[in-house]
């Protein structure tokens, strides 16, 4: 058996027995990673010799546990490895309390003092051995117990097998629904294993506390690390706790409802004994209107029209109480729509930004609009000389030459407007804005104003019917 200190209740690990009086090496610590470990806040406390008290616990496999009598006054601490009284013969067990503390333990238990047994001495190295080579046999045992209660044919399931300290025993735990005959069993037992064969039923939960397992919060299962006690569990704690009675959501790794809905049950009841009954039901002008639903968080309740139930509507619990008392002088109160205040939504700030999707490209966009600001031509000469500093292929070419607009000609569009359509806009941009001064220059060539206005009209009408071809090349 596992003192604890390096394992967490193996049961082939054992510090061994010390000549020193000090046990394990660390006494302090020592079982506190077992699943059952009892932690002894007296461990700093000395007592004195008139009263010393020769009661220990010793803990077995799994979850097993007795009291014992160290009627030899052996030193013993927690960890302490120790040969006990057994019929027949002797087990192996290890220390998990001494101290004042085991009376406690006791009554908290309800074992009687009258069937206290003693302890023999600390264990020696050819106890430890027997009781190792024992602990090796259980799995194959329990295998081949299962394939002969298999063959017989027998509604049971081994779950477990525990080996006594000397082998001169072999306690098979097992859980069935019905009553099982084990007349034939035994006898199968007894021819395969030559010992003495012990039979024991258990529950589905300490079926699972011996198993153990990961439950459906993350954790080791609580029947396994710290639960000693079961207690029963039915429907009706689901329903206090306003929980849909789901089988697979309400059952645990037993196939019985889980142990840890009864931890919360005691806040909800402290909380629904403020609320009113859930039968309530309102006289109002419209109609009567029966509670459908309630909300222990919020402390609000539903409220619904007995001909229309499709409409729900919440209130507090302090207003559905004055409801009540007003029905109970024989007045009607108000429609539920009238009684309905609207709900104003709680102004959230989000620091971290976590709803935000694009909150990492916040950044890049303010850069980018940083970059274009700063390459935007202030006149036309900046434009050209930036479009020359951007455009490599461009450099070497010569400045064009500005012509006259030719006034014979009024019906032909520029070849500068007719391609604009396929150029992207931040190209129209920088394009435009260079031919300003040459818009300049073409005012003082045009001869008057009437010539101008007939030019834009006739480019319009030419865009409208002569769309500009799709340039590839673009």
């Amino acid at each position: 058996m596992s003192c604890g200190c390096k394992t967490s209740g193996d049961s082939a690990h054992s510090c061994g027995p010390k000549k020193t009086a000090n046990g394990c090496e660390s006494v302090n610590t020592c079982g506190n990673s077992y699943k059952l470990s009892v932690f002894d806040w007296l461990s700093d406390i000395n007592n004195p010799a008139s009263n010393r008290c020769d009661l220990v616990e010793v803990r077995f496999k799994n979850d097993r546990k007795s009291f014992y009598k160290n009627v030899n006054n052996i030193p013993l601490h927690i960890g302490s490895v120790v040969t006990v009284e057994s019929s027949p013969g002797h087990d192996v067990g290890v220390v998990s309390l001494t101290g004042e503390l085991v009376k406690i333990q006791m009554k908290k238990k309800k074992f009687p003092e009258e069937s206290v047994l003693k302890i023999y001495r600390q264990a020696n190295q050819k106890d430890l051995e027997v009781w190792q080579e024992a602990r090796k046999k259980e799995d194959g045992v329990k295998l081949e117990a299962r394939k002969i209660a298999y063959r017989i044919g027998l509604e049971m399931k081994v779950t477990d097998v525990e080996y006594q300290g000397d082998s001169s025993k072999i306690t098979f735990y097992y859980t069935a629904d019905n009553r099982v005959d084990f007349r034939q069993l035994i006898k199968e037992y007894a021819g395969a294993f030559r010992t003495k064969i012990d039979m024991k039923q258990i529950g589905f939960r300490q079926e699972a506390a011996k198993v153990g397992g990961i439950g459906s919060c993350g954790r080791e299962l609580c029947c396994s690390t710290w639960l000693t006690d079961f207690r029963s569990v039915n429907t009706n704690v689901a329903r206090y706790q306003q929980l849909s009675i789901n089988p697979q959501k309400l059952a645990g790794q037993c196939g019985k409802l889980k142990c840890c809905l009864n931890y919360e049950l005691d806040s909800y009841l402290d909380a629904l004994s403020h609320f009113p009954s859930s039968s309530t039901t309102l006289d109002t002008e419209k109609g009567r209107a029966f509670c459908i639903k309630i909300d222990v968080f919020k402390k609000k309740m539903w409220f619904a029209y007995v001909d229309s139930s499709m409409a729900w509507y919440d209130f507090d619990i302090e207003l559905v109480k004055k409801l009540i008392a007003k029905n109970k002088k024989g007045e009607r109160t108000p429609p539920l729509e009238d009684l309905k205040q609207p709900d104003i939504p709680a102004q959230t700030i989000d620091l971290i930004q976590e709803n935000n999707m694009d909150r990492f490209e916040k950044k890049n966009r303010g850069n980018n609009r940083n970059r274009n600001q700063n390459n935007r031509p202030n006149n036309g000469g900046q434009a050209q000389g930036q479009q020359g500093q951007g455009q490599g292929p461009k450099k070497n070419r010569p400045e064009r030459t500005e012509r006259p607009e030719r006034t014979d000609r009024p019906d032909r569009p520029e070849n500068t407007n007719a391609n604009s359509g396929n150029q992207p806009r931040p190209q129209q941009k920088q394009q435009q804005k260079p031919q300003q001064p040459k818009a300049q220059t073409e005012r003082a060539d045009t001869p008057s104003d009437p010539e101008k206005k007939q030019q834009n009209s006739n480019k319009k009408n030419f865009k409208k019917k002569f769309p500009p071809k799709k340039d590839k090349n673009a």
